[in-house]
């Protein structure tokens, strides 16, 4: 029966541009399967998110204003 014979390691920087070269090429290949989306799609998400930020920023300027009169209601019965 034949016994093996040990293999070396190779050195720790060998090993470490290895994984570094394999980890850019895994990378590159996650890349390449991402589905980007079509321009109309991405104007028409946007005008989505531009209007609900209106309508909360329209909402929380209300609630502001409401709570700022009731706290004035209150200031001026104390005083």
């Amino acid at each position: 029966m034949a016994e093996k014979t040990p293999q070396k390691k190779s050195n720790v920087f060998v090993r470490f541009g290895k994984r570094i070269g394999q980890f850019f090429r895994d990378g590159k290949m996650e890349i390449k399967k991402i589905v980007w989306p079509k321009p109309k799609a991405v104007f028409k998400n946007m005008g989505v998110v531009l209007a609900t930020i209106v309508i909360i920023g329209a909402f929380v300027f209300g609630l502001d204003m409401g709570l700022m009169k009731l706290l004035g209601l209150f200031m001026n019965v104390a005083g």
